[in-house]
């Protein structure tokens, strides 16, 4: 679990720096930190996406998760989250006004919902292999600066969220090795760029796609991956 306490510090430390920066910028500069961390997230959402190797099951995997999450209305439980988290702050740690929820809830993804993730907290886990997650720890913090200085101290408490999904990921390394073949992790971290993608067109404001609801995409995708052979086998030629 070093890594990933490292991980939460980073982005904690990237996050004040950020909101120093937020407390002494003029609103047109502020606009075009928004801009920079919109299309900065967008590079980093369609590299990932564009690497699936099965874009049938990309389109499935989200089509069906998305319906999944929108059913359970995650993105609106993350986000009340994020509410719940700005009221027990009474106003000490929040600079930001009303963004503190969506600062929070699109940190969270950005920042979980990758190969990196998942990859280093496997190895993390199993190998006492820290250097994926100390790499991923660097490039957080520092998207933490310009996230924080667009949304404000809700990008802060998104550290709660690393510590919890990375965490768990690390502890359950052991049994998701077993279960996730290289191909499911490529096509889970093309779910996640999707997401990612939804992060920078709100960041643009472009369109308001709630990413968190295509959350069960990120487990149906390399469950697809996983069956795709036998339901191949089935179809005649």
């Amino acid at each position: 679990m070093i890594a990933t306490f490292i991980n939460c510090i980073t982005v904690i430390i990237g996050s004040l720096l950020g909101l120093l920066i937020r407390n002494h910028i003029t609103d047109d500069f502020q606009n075009n930190i928004q801009s920079a961390a919109g299309f900065t997230t967008l590079v980093i959402g369609l590299s990932m996406a564009l690497k699936t190797a099965f874009p049938l099951i990309l389109l499935f995997a989200l089509i069906i998760g998305g319906l999944i999450g929108t059913t359970l209305k995650i993105d609106d439980r993350i986000y009340h989250i994020g509410e719940y988290l700005e009221s027990k702050t009474n106003g000490n740690i929040n600079k930001s006004g009303s963004t503190f929820a969506e600062g929070f809830l699109n940190a969270s993804v950005l920042f979980c919902f990758g190969t990196m993730t998942v990859l280093g907290s496997i190895q993390a886990g199993l190998n006492h292999d820290y250097d994926l997650l100390f790499l991923k720890s660097g490039l957080d913090g520092s998207m933490a600066i310009v996230l924080a200085a667009t949304y404000g101290s809700g990008v802060v408490a998104s550290s709660l969220f690393i510590l919890i999904f990375q965490g768990a990921i690390t502890l359950l390394s052991s049994s998701l090795s077993s279960v996730l073949t290289e191909a499911g992790i490529l096509e889970l971290s093309a779910v996640g760029g999707v997401m990612i993608i939804m992060i920078a067109l709100s960041l643009l404001k472009i369109k308001d796609s709630k990413p968190a609801n295509y959350f069960p995409s990120i487990i149906l995708a390399p469950i697809f991956v996983g069956i795709s052979p036998y339901i191949t086998s089935l179809i005649p030629y």
